[in-house]
């Protein structure tokens, strides 16, 4: 788990655009899809998290399927994230196997990490760093908690949270792996572009790394 993790943005009437979204959102860098969806029905959801997969596949990335273990199964997605009423970690491990991807959002609180870490995490989500309109009730994280969590963890840490390629540098020169990411990318105008100037703070990152 490493630079963008771009979250979809569902509505009822944007499907077909949904796919085309996230084609732009691939080409300008995401490694990384989730598929957050809290508009359609089952069946809706299944036909579109399996169309999203093959695009996925297609152009070089992984399909993250939010909230939904099952559907996670069903499509043989690459992973599934949990938040805090999504259901046991032990229990999706057991239905997905070691294979899958399981990320676990921990919010604000570094102990949530650590517990996740030792039941089987592959990464953990921290935010919201800055306000966010997609959970503006959301508990903000500090800066200094990504410190914390890259000094305390062995797995990605991803950061959560109104990130835009204006403020994402902070949380990746505090520790952020990963930058997860909604209306940055997908509220843009040019989504692709807005994709690719997130993805270039990792860029940026990796080339200062190597000068220091």
């Amino acid at each position: 788990m490493h630079g963008l993790y771009a979250i979809t943005k569902v509505t009822a009437n944007n499907e077909e655009c949904l796919f085309e979204d996230v084609a732009a959102a691939i080409r300008g860098g995401a490694g990384f899809v989730q598929y957050r969806d809290k508009v359609h029905n089952t069946p809706a959801r299944q036909r579109i998290g399996h169309r999203l997969l093959m695009l996925c596949r297609e152009l070089g990335a992984r399909l993250i399927i939010n909230d939904d273990i099952a559907l996670c199964r069903l499509i043989n997605a690459d992973g599934v994230h949990l938040g805090r009423n999504d259901g046991d970690l032990a229990s999706a491990r057991m239905s997905l196997g070691d294979s899958k991807i399981i990320g676990v959002s921990c919010y604000n609180q570094l102990k949530l990490a650590l517990q996740a870490q030792q039941n089987g995490a592959d990464y953990v989500a921290f935010g919201s760093f800055f306000y966010s309109s997609t959970k503006p009730d959301a508990l903000p994280a500090p800066l200094s908690l990504l410190k914390e969590a890259r000094a305390s963890l062995t797995i990605p840490v991803v950061a959560i949270g109104g990130i835009t390629a204006d403020n994402g540098q902070r949380l990746v020169n505090a520790g952020a792996d990963a930058l997860a990411v909604i209306n940055g990318v997908f509220a843009a105008n040019n989504i692709e572009a807005a994709a690719q100037k997130l993805s270039q703070i990792f860029i940026h990152s990796i080339e200062t790394g190597k000068a220091l």
